[in-house]
Order: structure tokens, then C-alpha cells, then sequence
């Protein structure tokens, strides 16, 4: 966050500087400046969230699932995640994803849970990789596929997911030679390497 007082983000928050609003909820949820009001950082998460701000986005999100500051509310979270997600932002791709997966706060879709993982995951994000690949390991929202849970498995390990470490391990026991080596190449590949 830029350095400035909470009076001169404040003066162009109010007219409309979607980062100023989004730096003085900051500076009111870490109490910098001006004493810690939840209730006011929120108001400004708000603003700059309706100006499309994915990290403001994102801290909604974390509000209104938590129940922290406002009352827990999965529907305006999942808002909140999709606006965020429709934008691009790989974090908040995952959190849509993991919502359609578990049917929290919109109907369970697990071919939706697989699409909006796929999107972060092929941007990095490891929980979402890892989640991927369970999803082709079990065939939820995807036909089941051992050469792409292998993928997926493989780049969320190489990214430190324990669990698919574990789950890679699991699944090479059941695949042959052939199918091991298409699944290193794929994964060579979405690596540029």
C-alpha cells in the first residue's frame, strides 16, 4: 500500500479513486491512521469491489464468508468470488470453484467446480490443481482420467501440495508405462519446458 495519511486516501475515496478506496479499508481494518472499524472497511471494500477491485473482491469474499465483520452470507460471498473469478483472479477462480464443489452458497455443480479449477490452475494456483485432479481421479464434473489427474497431481506437487504427492503415488500404481509417460509429456508441456 502507498504511503499517505487516512485523510488524503479518504478525500479521494469519496471521489471515486477505486485504489484509494480500496488502501483506506486497509488502513481501517489494520487500524493504521485512525482507530480499527471493520464496519468502515467494509463500506470501502464495497466501493471499490462495485468498481471491479479483485482484491477488494476478494476481502468481501473472506467478510461475508467468515461472518466476521457482516453476518455470514455464502450467497453474497459466491457473488463476490464470481465477480472476481469472471475477472481473472486465480484465487478468487479457486474459491467459485470450491463453492460449486461443495454446493455452498449456490446449487452443487461439480462440472463448474471443474471448469473454474481449471482456469486457476492453469494459472498456478496449486490448491486448484490439486483439486483438478481429484476431480478426474473420482470423474466429478469431468469423465474420469488418469492421464490428466497424473497432470494435474504432478504440477501441484512440483508446487510443494502434499496430498498430491500422496494421491500421485497412488494412481501410478494403477497406470501403465504408456499412460505415464503421455502424462509427464502433457505436464512438460504446461510447464514450457
Amino acid at each position: 500500500m502507498a504511503k499517505g495519511t487516512i485523510d488524503s486516501y479518504r478525500k479521494a475515496a469519496e471521489q471515486g479513486g477505486v485504489e484509494a478506496q480500496y488502501n483506506l479499508a486497509q488502513m481501517y481494518l489494520r487500524g493504521e491512521g485512525a482507530p480499527r472499524d471493520e464496519t468502515e472497511a467494509t463500506r470501502w471494500y464495497r466501493k471499490a469491489a462495485q468498481q471491479g477491485h479483485t482484491k477488494a473482491q476478494n476481502n468481501l469474499v473472506w467478510i461475508y464468508a467468515n461472518g466476521k465483520v457482516a453476518p455470514e452470507n455464502e450467497a453474497e460471498a459466491v457473488k463476490w468470488y464470481r465477480k472476481a473469478a469472471d475477472q481473472g483472479h486465480m484465487h478468487g477462480q479457486c474459491l467459485l470453484a470450491e463453492t460449486y464443489r461443495l454446493g455452498k452458497g449456490t446449487p452443487q455443480n461439480y462440472a463448474k467446480a471443474a471448469r473454474w479449477f481449471r482456469k486457476a490452475a492453469e494459472q498456478g494456483d496449486a490448491t486448484a490443481q490439486y483439486n483438478l485432479a481429484l476431480m478426474y481421479d473420482k470423474g466429478e464434473g469431468v469423465s474420469k482420467n488418469k492421464t490428466k489427474a497424473y497432470l494435474w497431481y504432478s504440477l501441484a506437487k512440483a508446487q510443494g501440495n502434499e496430498g498430491a504427492k500422496t494421491n500421485l503415488e497412488i494412481l501410478k500404481r494403477d497406470m501403465t508405462k504408456e499412460q505415464i509417460a503421455e502424462a509427464q509429456a502433457l505436464a512438460m508441456k504446461v510447464l514450457g519446458v
